[in-house]
């Protein structure tokens, strides 16, 4: 069976795949329906610089890991060139040929963390990492906790890494437990009837609030700082996604 955009479990592979299918969108590229990013990529990119206050940094170093094709890369090489800031996009070379080179731009071509000599090239160099609705691509067909380990290891002092757009289901569990996420669901799928709510089951291949607390516990017994953060109320997924913001004392 093909995997689709809209597929669980897909991966690296696919999205390589996606990058080449002229029959996709820009945002189904990325593993998402239209109408989950057309007209808010403006508030998503707001809702990050918010966060991740190192982007902008003149003479610096920014890096996009698991850039993809939609508008938010192309809005951060905008923001980072009109700041005098290095930017780094690491995807596959299908996806990264979907966006326009540029002089203060470098495009690094695999499957984070395994391409040879990524690391040492840029280790304790980088002010700002971006990893945006990637990190449960990881979870699926890699370890999570190497891919953010060496993540961290590219940081100054100083540096932050946003790991952003996280699904967790247990939030999404919370939040159509309650009154608010019923009706939330309700006026969604046009119906009478409440979502349908399980806890205490096994969730394979699900990131959980085990997964996302577990990161933030490891990345501050390694030295760093790290916060659960919401995400802005304007954002499409604010109810059931959140973001882990990690940063170099």
């Amino acid at each position: 069976m093909i995997s689709t955009p809209f597929s669980p479990n897909i991966g690296f592979e696919d999205f390589r795949r996606f990058a080449s299918d002229p029959a996709l969108s820009k945002h189904e590229k990325v593993g998402f329906p239209d109408s989950y990013r057309q007209g808010y990529e403006d508030a998503i990119f707001a809702d990050i610089r918010s966060k991740l206050t190192n982007l902008g940094v003149a003479g610096g170093r920014a890096m996009d890991i698991g850039a993809g094709c939609s508008d938010l890369p192309r809005q951060l090489m905008e923001f980072c060139a009109q700041a005098g800031q290095d930017i780094v996009l690491v995807d596959s070379a299908e996806m990264l040929s979907l966006l326009a080179d540029a002089p203060n731009l470098s495009k690094i071509a695999g499957a984070f963390p395994d391409i040879e000599g990524f690391a040492d090239r840029y280790r304790s160099s980088v002010d700002a990492i971006l990893c945006y609705s990637v990190i449960q691509y990881v979870f699926l067909e890699s370890s999570v906790f190497r891919f953010v380990d060496e993540a961290l290891s590219l940081l100054v002092p100083g540096g932050q890494m946003l790991i952003g757009d996280v699904p967790n289901v247990s939030k999404r569990k919370r939040f159509f437990a309650s009154d608010t996420g019923k009706r939330f669901h309700k006026e969604f799928m046009k119906t009478d009837r409440d979502p349908e709510v399980r806890f205490n089951q096994i969730e394979l291949n699900y990131m959980d609030d085990s997964v996302v607390l577990a990161l933030v516990q490891r990345a501050r017994a390694q030295g760093f700082e790290a916060y659960i953060l919401p995400q802005g109320p304007g954002l499409p997924m604010a109810n059931r996604r959140e973001d882990i913001l990690i940063t170099r004392p």
